[in-house]
């Protein structure tokens, strides 16, 4: 996603301003646990500061799409991002080194890593929830219950 900016570097215009759709190819998901994110929105201002340095106020939604947790079926989770920051101050939280950007800026590498911090590790679809986790000889044990083994607690009576 560039964004050329020869005419905020010229000081012919005092913003440039940024809304665009983006689909994430399958290969930049991979690793990721996110099935799906199509058509993200990217909307805002690209700016220079008294210094001349590069100002982004961004708003990144969409929907991602990840499987369920317990069925493993495709679960929407919905996102907004806000990115705001110099652009040397953005590119140095995601570790990317600044290119030449003089006359043009990719953005997208930036909206990535932003994606990426907003992934859940867990999500379960609301029909998922309903669903009785036990079965013949085991059943879910959750963070806030514990269990105690029986065999385990042999072994205290020996200490």
């Amino acid at each position: 996603m560039i964004i050329d900016l020869t005419r905020l570097r010229n000081k012919m215009d005092s913003y440039v301003t940024v809304d665009e759709y983006y689909s994430f190819p399958k290969e930049d998901l991979e690793h990721t646990g996110v099935t799906s994110i199509d058509n993200v929105h990217v909307e805002g201002t690209i700016t220079l500061d008294a210094i001349d340095q590069i100002c982004l106020d961004l708003e990144v939604s969409g929907t991602m799409v990840i499987p369920c947790a317990i069925t493993l079926k495709p679960v929407d989770y919905p996102f907004a991002i806000p990115i705001q920051g110099t652009l040397d101050e953005l590119l140095e939280e995601i570790t990317e080194k600044a290119t030449n950007y003089q006359n043009s800026l990719d953005i997208l590498p930036i909206i990535w890593e932003n994606i990426l911090m907003e992934i859940p590790m867990r999500v379960v679809s609301e029909d998922a929830k309903d669903i009785e986790l036990k079965g013949d000889g085991w059943r879910l044990i959750t963070g806030d219950e514990e269990e105690e083994n029986s065999e385990l607690s042999k072994l205290k009576d020996l200490l």
